[in-house]
Parts: C-alpha cells; sequence; structure tokens
C-alpha cells in the first residue's frame, strides 16, 4: 500500500498564500502521478494539479498561473503552493497516488481543509 499523509491546510484572507504537503510511505518514482484534488463543500472532487514520475506537471485552468505543483524525491512529498487565493478555493483537499506501480492501485489521503475568507 501507499500512504499518503497532507498538511499545510488553514484559513487565510483571500489574496494570501499557503503551501499543501503531501508525504508518500513509497517512492514517488514508483507512481504513476501524485495528483492534488479540490473538493468544494458539495460538490464533486476536481483535479487541480498533478506531477508525474518524470516531472512533468499539469494545471486546472482555473489554478493556473497561481498554484504550483512541486515535488521533493528525496523526501517522498509532494507540495501545492498556492498564492492568490480565493473565496472558491475553500475546500478540502486531497493528495492522490495514481497507479503504484505494484498494486496499479490508487491511493488517497485523509485530506487537508482550507478555508479563503473574503
Amino acid at each position: 500500500q501507499v500512504q499518503l499523509v497532507e498538511s499545510g491546510g488553514g484559513l487565510v484572507q483571500a489574496g494570501g498564500s499557503l503551501r499543501l504537503s503531501c508525504a508518500a510511505s513509497r517512492s514517488i518514482f514508483s507512481i504513476n502521478a501524485m495528483v492534488w484534488y479540490h473538493q468544494a463543500p458539495g460538490k464533486q472532487r476536481e483535479l487541480v494539479a498533478s506531477i508525474t514520475s518524470t516531472g512533468s506537471t499539469n494545471y486546472a485552468d482555473s489554478v493556473k498561473g497561481r498554484f504550483t505543483i512541486s515535488r521533493d524525491t528525496a523526501k517522498n512529498t509532494v507540495y501545492l503552493q498556492m498564492s492568490s487565493l480565493k473565496p472558491e478555493d475553500t475546500g478540502v483537499y486531497y493528495c492522490n497516488a495514481n497507479r503504484w506501480i505494484v498494486t496499479g492501485a490508487d491511493y488517497w489521503g485523509q485530506g487537508t481543509q482550507v478555508t479563503v475568507s473574503s
């Protein structure tokens, strides 16, 4: 299995910044992609940003230019730097390990709450 532990959420004013962390229990090179999802209150979970095992990144249009996904391969940790936060960024952010090479399964973290006040 792959265990994921997120941290870094909190309460921030609009325009502020937060950095989320996701620490994986396995080498992130053994995972197809590490992905951040956002679930706003009452809405479905949506992809925010992803980074593949080779380092390629992808972003949702709504966060391009504001959020940056990065990784520390020595720590098996992925980060989501969020800037220019908006109230609509409020919600739970989940880290996902997309397709671990050993099982082919996806794994999820417990989520971290981000609240952006206007």
